[in-house]
């Protein structure tokens, strides 16, 4: 992984795991808890493609093992994030452009009820039984329903950074618009789910840039016929 990569990984899960143990673990909502760095992994997967999901969810996993105030086993959660940021990488749009959120989403609900499954699956293995008192069924429910409310405002965005990271054009909105491409879902599923215009308002700044430039331009023309 490039050094552009690392770091823009790093610095997104560091983040996404303090949220995640100092807000969202203290809501106290019933069943499961509102996965941040699943979602974090998930996005940048679907930017980096397999290679790049596998080693970001190992790293995010391994962190979220260690840090306080883990009660299970350190490898639990880098095994269950690398295989579902590897099979989320499969699922990485060609040429990196979305051209439906149905894609995102989807991917989303499976990696919140896979991520679940695995994750109780190797509890078993080594006698971890705490799904089984909480309630499997409950579990993969809300984790599903949570992480899918949360998606929107969380997967484009990073989705988003990791492209600019990268200087792909892609990145902007409308990038294909001159050469007949259709423009990347990407700014329209963040507006959708945040209420936040982007590519609308980055659009008007350029607009009015460019009668800026041609009225100074005309007003300079005029000085010197003068």
């Amino acid at each position: 992984m490039r050094f552009n990569r690392m770091l823009l990984s790093t610095t997104l899960v560091v983040v996404a795991l303090v949220i995640q143990v100092s807000v969202l673990a203290r809501l106290h909502l019933p069943g499961a808890v509102p996965d941040l760095l699943l979602l974090t992994v998930l996005g940048l997967a679907l930017v980096y493609g397999h290679v790049g999901g596998a080693l970001v969810g190992f790293g995010a996993g391994l962190l979220a093992d260690l840090a306080p105030p883990a009660d299970h086993a350190a490898g639990r959660y880098a095994l269950v994030l690398c295989v579902i940021g590897y099979l989320a990488g499969l699922a990485k749009p060609d040429h990196g452009q979305l051209k439906s959120a149905t894609g995102p989403m989807a991917v989303v609900v499976a990696a919140a009820v896979g991520s679940t499954l695995l994750y109780a699956g190797v509890g078993a293995l080594v006698g971890d039984t705490a799904a089984r008192h909480v309630g499997l069924s409950s579990l993969l429910f809300t984790a599903a329903l949570y992480d899918l409310l949360l998606a929107p405002f969380v997967v484009p965005g990073i989705m988003a950074l990791a492209r600019r990271a990268e200087n792909d054009p892609l990145a902007e909105a409308g990038g294909g618009g001159g050469s007949g491409k259709k423009p990347d879902v990407t700014a329209g599923w963040l507006s959708s789910g945040t209420g936040l215009s982007i590519g609308s308002q980055r659009g008007g700044l350029r607009v009015k840039a460019a009668r800026a430039r041609v009225a100074r331009a005309g007003r300079i023309k005029g000085v010197k016929r003068l």
